[in-house]
């Protein structure tokens, strides 16, 4: 097994490195790395649906989506993540207790209890430390799992907090969990990069075969370009999202204004405007304005800066209104 301790925290780099490994290397691997703030999005969910937007733009956190399923998750640098990516046979390939019995061991050295609850998820007294996702990719199977060593919890709340009238879609949602950090229940402290080296000595004592690992030239090349080419762009981390529908009131001081917006690939497909704003003929133009935009902040702003917002709408700036698109 190789064993890869990866210093690097720009998640995007990180997530495209799993997939490097999944799918160029071929022996057994193990992983543990930590990135700077970050929500990292399930596979298969509504990106927009996960976040709380304005915080994470005023607190300059990045969003990602992992190649996974399962719900959104906060990391910081408070926050290590461990990832398995391990050969088997096809149709057995999954299994949450086997790749999360590891840390339990650690911790049961360290004095702690954790347990196995739910499908994926590791507690300490009932509060969730450690959530957990697979992906199978032929005969190989990518197990990774988030461990709330240090974390900020205030920020891990607001950051996913969002208002769930908002979206409407068949996209996975996150189930919200009471969570804890580990450092809360030791009885001697250490931090959160002791407790990485703990982790990976123990699973070189585990495995006989393990041997540490680092990226080679080409590894790096292969990373750097599914990072630019893949999660690093809108297209995977948000326009990948399922079709939804979004709806939303809000006030201004020309009165309500109620929005509809149907959007699928990330793109608005139909979009209905009302309120207290009968007869402006600025609702015609802005509705067709929408159609074919991204469900994203920069390019709404470029599309409303093609038309005089101000004429049609005096009370409203095209950054209030826009806001009111998220």
């Amino acid at each position: 097994m190789l064993c890869i301790s990866h210093p690097g925290t720009d998640p995007y780099f990180n997530l495209a490195a799993e997939e490097h490994i999944l799918k160029n290397l071929s022996a057994d691997c193990f992983m543990l790395w930590r990135n700077d703030k970050t929500i990292v999005v399930g596979k298969h969910q509504n990106t927009l649906a996960e976040i709380n937007m304005e915080y994470v733009r005023e607190n300059h956190i990045s969003v990602a989506r992992r190649l996974s399923g399962g719900g959104a998750v906060y990391h910081d640098l408070g926050n290590l993540n461990f990832t398995f990516i391990i050969n088997g046979i096809e149709g057995k390939l999954v299994d949450f207790k086997k790749f999360t019995l590891p840390v339990q061991e650690v911790l049961r050295n360290l004095s702690v209890n954790a347990e196995f609850t739910g499908k994926n998820n590791l507690t300490i007294k009932g509060k969730k430390i450690s959530g957990n996702a697979e992906h199978v990719y032929k005969r190989r199977v990518l197990h990774h799992g988030t461990l709330l060593f240090s974390s900020e919890i205030d920020e891990l709340s607001l950051a996913l907090r969002v208002n769930p009238l908002k979206y409407r879609s068949k996209a996975v949602k996150s189930i919200r969990s009471r969570v804890t950090n580990i450092q809360e229940h030791l009885k001697a402290p250490i931090d959160v990069l002791q407790f990485k080296d703990m982790i990976l000595e123990h699973i070189k004592n585990k495995y006989p075969d393990a041997i540490s690992y680092e990226f080679s030239n080409e590894d790096l090349i292969s990373i750097n370009k599914l990072r630019e080419d893949k999660y690093l762009t809108w297209e995977w981390n948000f326009g990948y999202s399922p079709k939804y529908d979004f709806e939303r009131s809000f006030m201004t001081r020309a009165g309500s204004v109620q929005v509809s917006l149907n959007v699928s690939g990330g793109i608005i497909r139909n979009a209905k405007i009302s309120g207290d704003l009968p007869g402006n003929p600025g609702i015609s133009v802005l509705e067709v304005l929408l159609k074919g935009s991204r469900h994203e902040e920069s390019e709404l702003q470029k599309r409303l800066e093609s038309i005089p917002f101000s004429e049609y709408f005096p009370d409203i700036s095209a950054g209030e209104f826009i806001r009111g698109l998220f």
